[in-house]
């Protein structure tokens, strides 16, 4: 199985949807709350570009495969909450489920 099978399968895989869906107002708060985390990501995305973009500058163009792992781990995620926070699923992202 290559990368992008594996990525697929974190984006597109089976995801277990809860037995019932939350109510309005605990969805609501579940969005305001992982809304807050969505721009916290940001940050975190801007950090670790300019850090990679570094790294291979001093690295003759060679990322950083840890923090490439870390960016799609962070894609992941933030597809995710995404998914949620537009009803397209009852799945919430990460800490509330896996990541994978």
């Amino acid at each position: 199985m290559d990368q992008e099978d594996k990525l697929d399968g974190r984006l597109n895989g089976e995801q277990f949807e809860p037995d019932r869906p939350d109510t309005m107002a605990m969805r609501l708060l579940f969005t305001i709350l992982i809304a807050m985390m969505v721009s916290v990501s940001q940050t975190v995305l801007g950090v670790l570009t300019i850090i990679q973009l570094i790294i291979m500058a001093l690295n003759k163009g060679t990322p950083n495969p840890n923090l490439a792992g870390f960016g799609t781990d962070l894609g992941v995620w933030i597809a995710k909450a995404v998914r949620y926070m537009t009803a397209g699923s009852n799945v919430k992202p990460w800490p509330w489920s896996d990541l994978d």
